[in-house]
């Protein structure tokens, strides 16, 4: 197995730490809001890198975490006039409300900054005792940012060329402009914790770097985000973290590909913002699902209706090949796992492991007319190789009817129609009976004929 490895800029084998094991951190959701595409492009390529893994053997512990303290937060919850731990549960919620309707997994372990304020305060005590940090007199902390040898080794940058064009934070507590904030003195009225720099709260940064060590050591396998956490976020958290242990933080760094929105950059000031329950509230979580894992996770995804569309009939093909099957949940065909396993093993090559399916779809399509009982096996292929992206788990009559929400018909509308032309069909008057056919086919409708009677499937116009 072969990974890309952000910090190297190139793919590299695959060996953890311990035999058999996989250790991996992935940054989670500040939660002041509901999740966006963004988190759930995150969401669901860390679900199927995780599926994987353990569909390899691997015995994966996957850390997420929740980021419950910031000053986003603090803005929100005073906007709303709630209390901060009523908005973060209240998110935290529909976060996980959102990651199930996506078939997302849920995580091993999911701290919370607010449980390992003793672990921050601690690596911040470290940081200062060996010179990698300094209380200033307004109460914070900071981080010396040029004390570290090894400061931008993941972007590839020396921190001089970090501070042209970055958003430095001009503060005269600082001794560098480039040096970042560990720990944050409270304002009157703030949510705070005891430290031996005063009442305060932890910055951003440190809360990953404890947690992550907490849980899974100083140094471990995996870490993963989103494409916008490599600076500052990633490249603090590294030079937090092993200037405090001393150790390599992390073997191999991955980042998910951006969100995009009719080509354009998902912006609330461009209007083309979504959040994941928005777009569930009008599309099957399945499709959207499948539209995240069509493209590799490392690049770019165009959100837009038509790609969507294209999802939902990619998906119907693949359903459409299950219907009317028995599946056998044993069957085994040893060339199409083995081409599965080459794509993923690959850097978790999901456009060609979903060739893979959309090749066995094929072949059970033609075992349905050609060779009967080789179906049944060539649906448990499918389905089980489907299952490691987290896909084709619903049944083909549920999907391919559609949900309640897909339909611009009710389902005894849609009978009632039926009905109509069989009593066309049964009078001759066949011009009538293609008129409500094309009627359905034009509002998505496919009616099905056989000589069991009339079926109908949703299928994307």
């Amino acid at each position: 197995m072969h990974i890309y490895n952000t910090l190297t800029r190139r793919k590299e084998p695959f060996s953890p730490i311990v035999a058999g094991k996989v250790s991996m951190y992935v940054c989670g959701m500040t939660v002041y809001d509901y999740c966006h595409l963004g988190h759930a492009r995150v969401m669901v390529a860390f679900d199927v890198i995780t599926r994987y893994l353990r569909h390899r053997g691997y015995d994966v512990t996957y850390v997420r975490n929740i980021t419950d303290i910031d000053d986003k937060i603090l803005k929100r919850a005073d906007e709303n006039g709630e209390s901060i731990s009523a908005l973060t549960e209240r998110m935290i919620a529909a976060m996980h409300e959102d990651e199930a309707r996506l078939n997302v997994l849920p995580p091993s372990q999911e701290p919370r900054a607010t449980g390992h304020i003793g672990d921050i305060i601690a690596m911040i005590e470290t940081l200062i005792e060996k010179g990698f940090a300094y209380p200033a007199a307004n109460g914070d902390v900071y981080y010396r940012v040029r004390q570290f040898a090894g400061y931008g080794k993941l972007n590839n940058r020396q921190p001089d060329d970090m501070r042209s064009g970055a958003r430095v934070e001009v503060d005269v507590h600082k001794e560098d402009p480039l040096d970042f904030v560990l720990w944050k003195a409270a304002k009157p009225g703030e949510a705070h914790w005891h430290s031996p720099w005063g009442e305060g709260r932890p910055g951003w940064h440190i809360e990953c770097s404890a947690m992550s060590t907490c849980c899974l050591g100083d140094t471990f396998d995996i870490h993963g985000g989103g494409p916008d956490l490599t600076f500052p976020h990633h490249e603090n958290e590294i030079a937090q973290s092993e200037a405090a242990t001393g150790k390599t933080y992390v073997n191999t760094w991955m980042h998910a590909g951006a969100v995009r929105v009719n080509q354009e950059k998902m912006s609330k000031s461009l209007g083309n913002f979504f959040t994941i329950r928005d777009v569930l509230a009008e599309h099957d979580p399945e499709v959207v699902r499948y539209l995240l894992v069509a493209s590799h996770y490392r690049s770019a995804i165009n959100y837009s209706v038509d790609s969507l569309v294209e999802a939902r009939k990619s998906l119907t093909r693949l359903y459409t090949a299950l219907e009317g099957v028995e599946v056998d949940e044993a069957g085994v065909s040893n060339e199409a796992a083995e081409r599965f396993t080459a794509a993923m093993d690959d850097d978790f090559n999901t456009p060609e492991a979903l060739a893979v399916l959309f090749d066995l779809a094929r072949d059970l399509n033609r075992a349905k007319s050609d060779q009967p009982a080789e179906a049944p096996r060539l649906a448990g292929e499918l389905k089980h190789l489907a299952g490691v992206l987290g896909l084709l788990q619903q049944t083909p009559q549920t999907f391919l009817k559609g949900s309640q929400q897909q339909m611009a018909l009710s389902e005894a509308d849609i009978e009632a129609k039926i009905a109509d032309r069989q009593a066309a069909k049964a009078n001759k008057d066949f011009a009538q009976a293609d008129a409500i056919r094309d009627e359905l086919a034009a509002l998505g409708i496919i009616l099905k004929d056989s000589r069991e009677g009339t079926t109908w499937v949703i299928e994307a116009p």
